[in-house]
């Protein structure tokens, strides 16, 4: 006979607050944008931003404009085919940490090529901060 009184066993092992956020959404739903989300996005951005510009000044004219162009869209085709939410290859998330960090670090080397060492640091040190908290939370 059971105690009226008697707690139930919780049927879920982990506690609440450590749950996956995407077990408890719909299907077809994503779970909210958190403000890491945004600065890794932002971190993207100008890290395509940073590679164009580069291209643009760096190079004589008539292959600034062809360097310019393919650089920034080199970036974005890896982005997309490794890194991105919807990414075309399914790859093991050291492999799109790797992928990642090439992208940050590419426009690191940009930025210290244009001579502007200490703005790349700190964009490095952001990235990979970002990064790296980024790649901690979808192992958790």
């Amino acid at each position: 006979m059971t105690d009226p009184n008697s707690v139930p066993a919780p049927s879920d092992p982990q506690p609440r607050g450590e749950r996956d956020v995407d077990d408890a959404l719909p299907a077809g739903t994503r779970p909210p944008l958190r403000a890491l989300d945004l600065l890794g996005f932002l971190c993207q951005i100008v890290a395509f931003g940073v590679l164009a510009v580069w291209g643009f000044a760096m190079w004589p004219f008539p292959w600034n404009i062809v360097v310019g162009i393919a650089t920034p869209l080199a970036a974005i085709l890896i982005w997309a085919l490794f890194v991105s939410p919807r990414a075309v290859f399914s790859v093991h998330p050291f492999v799109r940490a790797v992928v990642e960090l090439l992208v940050y670090a590419a426009a690191t080397a940009a930025l210290w090529a244009m001579d502007l060492t200490w703005v790349g640091v700190g964009y490095a040190v952001v990235a990979i901060a970002v990064g790296a908290v980024s790649g901690r939370r979808r192992f958790a």
